[in-house]
């Protein structure tokens, strides 16, 4: 589904979501059409004058959910996996379910109402000959998942974020990758319990991860050293004290990265489990942590009930 918001000049304007990533996205909407009984036993019998009405209003909600884009101005243009139409007959009244998924950037919850509306409005055409009662009602959206809607998630874990930076930590630049991180991890529901800036040392960086894998902080994310320079040694001091390393994760943070900024290949970024504590070291720019939380958020939830060996 495509929000909208006001351009600089005042003016609707399409949301932008090139910086999002894909996922599995799910809408289920639901509806229903009201007739009476005997044109319910026309239908169920193929007897109405324009044949066959529920196989062709579940092929109009399909096309309708193919076509959203282009009935609604603002809607994105969305490449559907998959489209589903169900029908449910009771005495005096049909209730309507549509199901799409994609694997898009944004929601797909209007192409599933609009699929749900148009198969009722298809039903009301082909019975409205025998029929001048019919309603029809409750078009409503019944679930959605992926996304943000996927932040409903019980695990929110406490986090801790720990920026790397000679410069930030002597005050001659202003930190932007931690209050960007500690504002996407709070918006997602975690408690971030300190922001903490630190010059690049190996055994400060040492120390602070020492003190907060043992304070149980089950979530803690640097962002500074990953690069190549001499004072780049953020990866080099935490990497050994993995007990397990996530390749996943790092896979997925430099696949993303990579799509956008060619030179992403060139950092040293790293994720794995320190005690009960998950460690994650991202690049220092803005821009880096920005995509990362788009990765990590909130997938990277999910690591906590598998280490507490639940079912996920």
């Amino acid at each position: 589904m495509a929000f909208t918001h006001l351009d600089s000049g005042g003016n609707i304007a399409m949301a932008d979501i090139s910086g999002k990533p894909g996922t599995l996205r799910i809408a289920t909407a639901s509806g229903h059409i009201t007739m009476q009984p005997e044109s319910i036993m026309l239908l169920v019998q193929e007897a109405l004058p324009k044949g066959n009405v529920l196989t062709t209003a579940k092929l109009a909600g399909i096309l309708a959910a193919k076509n959203t884009a282009n009935l609604i101005p603002l809607c994105h243009q969305l490449n559907l996996s998959w489209v589903d139409i169900a029908f449910d007959i009771g005495e005096n009244r049909i209730d309507i379910t549509a199901t799409v998924k994609t694997k898009e950037s944004t929601g797909i919850e209007m192409e599933a109402l609009t699929a749900v509306s148009v198969a009722a409005l298809t039903i009301y055409d082909m019975c409205k000959a025998v029929d001048k009662t019919m309603e029809i009602g409750g078009i409503r959206l019944v679930m959605k998942t992926g996304g943000k809607s996927e932040n409903n998630m019980s695990c929110k874990p406490a986090t801790s974020i720990l920026v790397l930076s000679d410069s930030i930590a002597a005050g001659r630049d202003s930190d932007r990758s931690g209050e960007i991180l500690r504002q996407g991890f709070e918006q997602a529901g975690c408690s971030v319990g300190e922001v903490k800036i630190i010059a690049d040392d190996s055994d400060r960086i040492s120390s602070v991860i020492d003190a907060w894998t043992s304070a149980g902080i089950e979530l803690i994310v640097t962002t500074g050293g990953t690069g190549l320079g001499p004072r780049d040694v953020t990866v080099d001091t935490i990497v050994p004290k993995f007990s397990r390393r996530l390749p996943g994760i790092e896979q997925a943070l430099f696949s993303w990265g990579q799509s956008k900024l060619k030179t992403a290949m060139l950092s040293r970024l790293a994720a794995g489990v320190i005690g009960s504590s998950l460690v994650i070291c991202l690049p220092g720019s803005a821009g880096a942590v920005t995509d990362a939380l788009e990765v990590l958020v909130p997938a990277v939830f999910h690591a906590y009930a598998m280490m507490k060996g639940e079912k996920h």
